[in-house]
């Protein structure tokens, strides 16, 4: 029996369902793909010198008295930058050269509110222009993925669309099962002549073909990968189902965004920001034993992102606040591994006390979308170009 549409509703809301219609171009030579984005989004704002940290300039320590990560501490990449030591599982990956280490990267103008600046990087906007869409929308909007997909991305660990906001075809989920057990109740029906009934049973046929694509055809996917315990293991666990769902169903989707938080250090940093590498460091590995199983990690490219990262002096409560350029990672079975950027500058800040960037966060998406789908955005690319995936 078909759910009333009051019901669907609230439950479409609840479940962080997100199916929109947008208007799609028609065009030839769309993109396949055949690779897969994972998108990471560190909420609250990280603090890039304490993950990526450049250990031997002096007013690192200067700036940072209480919390800076200790010399002897420091997991070396090279003689200048090494990794906060909460991250010695990525470690294998950097010697590997399958980890992109990108330092400074930020944009002009920057903004410090939480809201505003997650909203510049999701639409990927000037600091003073607004946008409706997320980057990843008006992307799928110009190259529609294929029909077979199940859908143009799912949200893992948090309901908020972010840069699949504004028309995307997105589900934003807890789980799997959760998913698949109330999709079923939503029965699209044959509707026409109300705009308004016709776009709600679109959002329940999109629904159903997400299920479709996410039901295990031969039974549940069973990985040997064990995933490490709490919030963000439970995240990276529910994607690597969605992957392996995909693989089964030949129903994938083109884009995951997982998000941990929260990195809103403005007290006690060291104790929180620690907990949260180590979930970030043992996570991205499991995610990548996962992929290696499902034979997905050379035509995958996981990438981390942040509203801003912190301000390089301390504050009096033992964290740090709101700034500007931070630190990212990109890693995958074709990334080309080393840094990128350049080390901050901390002996020329500018008059509020933060950092300059080094590299433009559009040019890292113009570089994804170029490298992962063949896909050329003139506006962000103008921004410059990153060698980040072997093609």
């Amino acid at each position: 029996m078909a759910m009333r549409r009051r019901d669907f509703l609230q439950f479409s809301a609840g479940l962080g369902v997100a199916f929109f219609a947008p208007t799609r171009a028609l065009a030839g030579n769309q993109p396949a793909y055949r690779n897969l984005l994972i998108l990471v989004e560190l909420k609250g704002g990280n603090d890039g010198l304490n993950m990526v940290v450049p250990y031997a300039d002096p007013a690192y320590y200067t700036l940072r008295p209480r919390i800076a990560i200790k010399r002897d501490e420091v997991l070396q990449l090279d003689a200048t930058t090494g990794l906060h030591p909460s991250l010695v599982s990525l470690m294998p990956l950097w010697q590997d050269r399958q980890l992109a280490v990108l330092q400074g990267v930020g944009y002009p103008q920057p903004n410090l509110s939480h809201f505003r600046s997650i909203e510049i990087w999701d639409t990927a906007s000037r600091s003073d222009q607004y946008l409706q869409q997320g980057w990843l929308t008006r992307m799928f909007a110009r190259h529609p993925a294929p029909t077979s997909f199940s859908a143009d991305g799912i949200l893992i660990g948090s309901q908020e669309l972010g840069p699949l906001s504004g028309g995307a075809r997105a589900v934003a989920l807890s789980s799997t099962d959760q998913f698949l057990g109330n999709a079923r109740l939503a029965m699209p029906a044959n509707v026409r002549g109300n705009a308004a009934l016709e776009h709600l049973m679109k959002v329940e046929t999109d629904i159903v073909k997400a299920a479709d694509g996410m039901k295990p055809t031969q039974g549940k996917i069973v990985l040997q990968t064990v995933f490490p315990k709490g919030a963000f293991g439970d995240v990276v666990k529910t994607a690597a189902q969605v992957i392996g769902n995909a693989e089964q169903t030949g129903k994938p989707v083109a884009v995951l965004r997982l998000t941990l938080g929260n990195f809103d250090t403005h007290q006690n940093q060291n104790g929180t920001q620690a907990g949260l590498l180590t979930q970030l460091g043992e996570g991205l590995v499991a995610l990548k034993s996962a992929l290696i199983e499902l034979n997905r990690w050379d035509s995958t490219v996981i990438s981390t992102y942040s509203e801003f990262g912190r301000r390089p002096r301390e504050n009096q409560s033992g964290g740090t606040d709101h700034g500007t350029a931070s630190a990212h990672f990109v890693l995958g079975g074709r990334v080309n591994g080393g840094l990128l950027g350049a080390a901050p500058q901390l002996n020329r800040l500018d008059g509020n006390g933060n950092l300059g960037h080094a590299i433009d966060f559009r040019s890292v998406y113009a570089s994804l979308m170029r490298q992962c789908w063949s896909i050329e955005d003139s506006d962000m690319a103008s921004a410059g170009m990153l060698d980040l995936v072997r093609t």
